[in-house]
């Protein structure tokens, strides 16, 4: 039994239907956005606490 031989794909690949270019982008984003680990905090723009046993004053 002869196998048959497969579709010649296009060089290009072809559009989705059905989605959006506006969809796609966010989508997009929102990926990288969940993936992305959070940055440290800058040390220098951390409040840091009164030490203990020092009292503003009022």
């Amino acid at each position: 039994m002869p196998v048959p031989e497969p579709a010649p794909r296009s060089a290009r690949p072809s559009p989705l239907t059905g989605v959006s270019m506006r969809d796609l982008l966010a989508s997009c984003a929102a990926a990288e956005a969940v993936s992305t680990p959070p940055r440290p905090p800058d040390p220098a723009t951390v409040a840091h606490p009164p030490a203990a046993g020092h009292r503003r004053a009022a």
